[in-house]
């Protein structure tokens, strides 16, 4: 039975609160320090104070984003694995680098770095994606062992896990309200399940109480959409931190890899306790949420915007549209941290008092985003958070991986969003496709038919398609 975590973190780590006297000096330190860490971040300071700032957390989640850990607050670790799941190496590491099964970066933003901090990254950046916790420790590239993937961007990514968390709660609604009209009724009840347009299968409830799931399509079983990762694993940038600070940089959270949940304080055994705190993993996924959407690039000379103008118009004809759907309706900007589906492993709402809420509707580009006729906001993401099959036989340079992950077929992947295309070249799942026509041309699956219809357009309703795609940028 899984122990919960106990919010101890100030009796280890000096509280900063980030209200009206946030960021006070005397950490100790002099200037020129090379550590990253300085001070603590007391998470139950910061969900308690009424004069909370967010721009000062997510400019100390910023810090510990871009700053470069070292070994002596924790970067490394000799004894434990890159696995998710806290695990012992059958032997002390080699070498504190090596590229394959990490440490591959002492740096979020050795990664995510193009053209921006939190930006994607070049074929350099590549990770590799072990699964099966009994092979986390490898030393090869053989795709038997790993699955090479592309470093995605995180732009707009708070308002996508927003997005996520909306349509998950609705889904779940759905079936809920199905599985109390079937026991009512005495009889089974089918339900197409579509929450903001989108659809994801059937389900069937029994009255019984039982729900058959086989029909589902783009979603687990639990009917938690998870936007993040190139499979959507993710269901959260918390998740998603506390993964990757131990996976790239060795830097354990204490949430996963601390007393509550391994019974010991160093984990890793690099002789650092407690090497992130909780309310600094909340700090840097307050940068991450925060992190501005992409736009349309400008100023752009005539031609361009005439070709991106008939692009976008061709983009939908083709039939692209139904699955990088143009925008999504947000209802509340609220961001709460922890999300509300956490899972086990990562702080969750029962493991807190109070939860931190971040409300993004105070930041500018988010003002300035689209409303629709409800006063929703739209997120335009041209994607729809849900997992197709985008090759096949015929065309498999997509679906070229050995290893399934978390149960998810090796040719199933997230839609992805293409806000920030035009500038986050190279493409595809590692990385490895030069140009949008090539990303195109490969996909295969549920896309087939339009893929046949963009390479059956006249060339210059293909450029014009390009065109269009190649406006779609993060703004330098």
């Amino acid at each position: 039975m899984a122990r919960p975590f106990t919010l101890t973190v100030g009796s280890f780590l000096s509280a900063l609160v980030l209200g009206s006297t946030a960021l006070a000096g005397g950490t100790g330190f002099n200037p020129w320090d090379e550590r990253v860490i300085r001070e603590g971040i007391d998470y139950d300071a910061l969900a308690n104070d009424p004069e909370f700032s967010l721009e000062a957390l997510r400019d100390k989640g910023k810090e510990l984003f871009e700053g470069r850990f070292i070994k002596d607050e924790g970067a490394g670790r000799p004894n434990a694995t890159q696995a998710i799941v806290p695990t012992k190496r059958r032997r002390p590491a080699g070498h504190m680098f090596l590229r394959l099964s990490g440490l591959d970066a002492n740096s979020c933003q050795s990664c995510h770095a193009m053209p921006v901090s939190g930006g994607a990254g070049d074929f350099t950046a590549n990770v590799f994606v072990s699964e099966g916790f009994e092979s986390a420790d490898f030393d090869t590239t053989d795709p038997q062992f790993s699955n090479e993937r592309g470093t995605n961007h995180l732009m707009g990514a708070g308002l996508i896990e927003l997005l996520a968390r909306e349509m998950t709660a609705d889904l779940r609604a759905q079936r809920s309200k199905a599985v109390v009209a079937a026991r009512e009724n005495g009889q089974a009840l089918t339900l197409q399940l579509e929450t903001k347009g989108v659809s994801f299968g059937v389900l069937t409830a029994q009255p019984d109480g039982l729900v058959e799931t086989s029909g589902l399509e783009g979603i687990d079983s639990d009917l938690t959409l998870r936007p993040f990762g190139q499979k959507g694993v993710f269901g959260s940038l918390r998740q998603f931190t506390v993964n990757a600070l131990n996976q790239h940089s060795g830097m354990q959270p204490a949430e996963r890899y601390g007393v509550a949940w391994t019974g010991t304080a160093d984990f890793d055994g690099d002789g650092v306790d407690n090497e992130i705190s909780i309310g600094q993993v909340s700090a840097m996924v307050a940068y991450q949420a925060t992190l501005p959407a992409p736009g349309r690039k400008t100023p752009l000379p005539d031609i361009w915007v005439e070709a991106a103008k008939r692009g976008e118009h061709l983009f939908s004809e083709a039939g692209c549209a139904s699955c990088h759907r143009p925008s999504l309706p947000l209802e509340s900007l609220v961001f709460q941290d922890p999300n509300p589906f956490e899972t086990a492993g990562t702080l969750r709402p029962s493991d807190v008092t109070t939860a931190l809420k971040l409300d993004l509707g105070t930041l500018d580009w988010v003002k300035a985003l689209p409303k629709d006729d409800q006063g929703r906001t739209l997120v335009p993401l041209f994607g729809d958070l849900k997992r197709h099959r985008i090759a096949d036989a015929a065309r498999d340079t997509l679906g070229n991986e050995l290893l399934s992950q978390r149960f998810v077929a090796r040719d199933v992947f997230l839609t992805a969003e293409l806000w920030g295309v035009g500038n986050t070249a190279p493409y595809g799942h590692r990385g490895d496709l030069t140009t949008l026509h090539e990303v195109i041309d490969a996909h295969g699956g549920e896309a087939t038919e339009a893929r046949k219809a963009y390479t059956a357009l006249p060339e210059n309703d293909r450029q014009a398609i390009l065109a269009f795609l190649k406006s779609l940028e993060i703004a330098e």
